[in-house]
Order: structure tokens, then sequence, then C-alpha cells
């Protein structure tokens, strides 16, 4: 596997991946999707011999906030170490930056997930996350 920028936007295989995972609200408005990636921080994708197994996007200034807006990976390649490596790519390219952060569904899945990565939830810092929709 490997990891490397995603600098070319491919509208088909974007709209596979995330309609794979069932994230239809961005699915239903392609235009705006291929906007977010044109104007995200840094997009990084996860390849097997040309074929892309997910991506992780980032948005935010890149020196004191970096927020980690996707993380998707191909239903069949989970569980695989592919999120876990697209997530440590990302600290590993803002490692000096001091904040970072993400919003995700609450599950055991996918808070045993981030916690393995070193992520702790809002309320362990004394802080907590609003968000309007």
């Amino acid at each position: 596997m490997e990891i490397r920028e995603y600098q070319t936007y491919n509208e088909q295989e974007i709209l596979d991946l995330y309609q794979s995972v069932g994230w239809t609200a961005y699915t239903d408005e392609p235009e705006t999707l291929k906007q977010g990636f044109l104007n995200s921080l840094l997009t990084l994708a996860a390849y097997d011999r040309g074929k892309l197994l997910g991506v992780i996007r980032t948005v935010g200034d890149g020196r004191t906030i970096v927020f980690i807006q996707d993380v998707l990976v191909l239903p069949e390649h989970q569980r695989n170490g592919v999120g876990a490596a697209l997530v440590k790519a990302v600290l590993k390219q803002f490692q000096n930056v001091r904040q970072i952060t993400l919003i995700t569904d609450y599950t055991p899945k996918t808070v045993a997930f981030y916690k393995s990565l070193g992520f702790v939830s809002m309320e362990q810092i004394g802080c907590c996350a609003f968000t309007r929709i």
C-alpha cells in the first residue's frame, strides 16, 4: 500500500468511495464535494497497485489547527490498517500543529479506532464541541 497526496480530483472514484460507505449526503451533491476537495488543506490517498483504497481529507490553517474532515476506506479493505495509515500520515505531516481535531460517529468501533491512535474525547480535556446543522 502506498500513501500519497491526492492531487488530481477523479470524480467517479471519489463518488464510488463515498457511496461504498453510505455517505450519500456527499454523493447527492457531487459539485459541492468536488469543491470541498479542491479547497481542502491536505488530502491523502491510499493506493494498492493503482486502486484507490481510501482517503483522508483535512481542513484548517495548518499551523494552529487541523481538522480531519473525512476518513474513508472501501468496506472490503477496512480493518486492514488503511485508515490507521492515513491518520498516522496526517499526524506526521502536521506533527507541530497544536490541535488536531475530528468529529466522528459515536460507536464503539470508531471510538476504539481513534483512541488507539492517541485521540481523546473532548470531555477528557475539559472541553465540549458544538455543531450547527
